[in-house]
């Protein structure tokens, strides 16, 4: 099944490894996995500037999402019972 991440972007939720909270405080952890998509360009941030709510960390990119963490768990917990 497929997960709308926001502002026209969806993806296979089989891609997804990991929906992380990147809401103030963001851990150092996270910064670094952050920094390094940045690095290898395998970052897409689909979120106006400021606005980012979650990472999802798929097979090939790194996602910056607008939308919750909790709402994108709920999304895939849907898809998952649907499919």
């Amino acid at each position: 099944m497929y997960i709308h991440l926001g502002n026209n972007y969806i993806i296979s939720s089989n891609d997804i490894i990991a929906i992380l909270n990147i809401e103030p405080p963001v851990s150092e952890d996270i910064k670094d996995i952050i920094e390094i998509a940045k690095n290898d360009k395998k970052i897409i941030n689909i979120s106006e500037k400021d606005k980012q709510k979650a990472l999802v960390i798929c097979d090939d990119y790194v996602y910056l999402s607008p939308i919750s963490s909790t709402t994108l768990h709920k999304r895939s917990l849907n898809y998952k019972k649907e499919g």
